[in-house]
């Protein structure tokens, strides 16, 4: 499954993060722990996040897959230099985007895919970092509802890849006879997950489901990529609780 966003919005997108992201470190201790990236001060954050955009922008002008680097070698600067070196990145990626061309194929650790991919996987990645950082600082964290629709449906397709199981190989445990999950957001469509003994399928919309979790879309992002608790006050779950804890423990990207 393709974008549902114009290629533009994508762009802005990941400057609208980026800008979150920047907001969200600035002026705070490069030792400040992340709690959502355990292993992870801060200062390692923002040179993972600078370092990634800046790869992915180099793979998108070659077209092949290169080594994915350390988010421990990444050299961001000193605080005062954060805020431009990440927009840096960001601009990289756009970049070498309209430099070799959207629908230009590249390759993915997915396989070949349009040079557009990996301007959705920046934009997914650096999202979720920026809550990450949000979390670690006490920032307010924001994302338009079709940017974060976009990250969740980004999420699902991954792991709906039939060659996702290589890379993660758990991924394989999210097999199933049929049972599914639902995604509901207040309005406008939800996700539907089914698990079938051939991968997993998903799909946009509404169905009858063993779990149903509901929420805003940006709280939706963020139990899938398992940021916040099903538990948390803004999430409600209903049905087959253990199908859904099932399915978060093996679903990580």
């Amino acid at each position: 499954m393709s974008s549902t966003l114009h290629t533009a919005r994508l762009v802005e997108g990941l400057r609208e993060q980026t800008g979150g992201f920047v907001r969200a470190v600035a002026g705070k201790p490069q030792d400040t722990r992340v709690p959502t990236c355990p292993e992870w001060p801060l200062r390692t954050l923002v040179g993972h996040v600078g370092q990634e955009h800046r790869w992915a922008a180099e793979l998108v002008r070659k077209g092949e897959q290169l080594p994915v680097p350390d988010p421990w070698e990444a050299d961001p600067g000193t605080p005062d230099d954060w805020a431009g070196w990440l927009r840096e990145g960001a601009d990289d990626v756009i970049r070498a985007l309209g430099e070799t061309g959207a629908d230009t194929v590249v390759q993915t650790f997915l396989g070949p895919r349009p040079a557009v991919s990996w301007l959705r996987r920046m934009l997914s990645d650096t999202c979720v970092h920026h809550y990450d950082a949000a979390h670690a600082t006490d920032t307010a964290f924001e994302v338009a509802d079709d940017l974060a629709a976009e990250v969740l449906s980004e999420h699902l397709e991954l792991l709906a890849a039939p060659a996702w199981e290589t890379l993660r190989p758990a991924a394989a445990e999210l097999r199933g006879r049929g049972e599914r999950i639902g995604f509901r957001p207040p309005s406008g469509a939800g996700w539907v997950i089914t698990r079938t003994p051939d991968g997993v399928r998903w799909r946009r919309g509404h169905a009858d489901a063993d779990t149903v979790v509901s929420a805003a879309v940006a709280d939706l992002l963020l139990v899938v990529n398992r940021r916040i608790p099903p538990e948390d006050a803004r999430v409600t779950v209903t049905g087959d609780r253990a199908l859904l804890d099932h399915w978060l423990s093996h679903s990580a990207l």
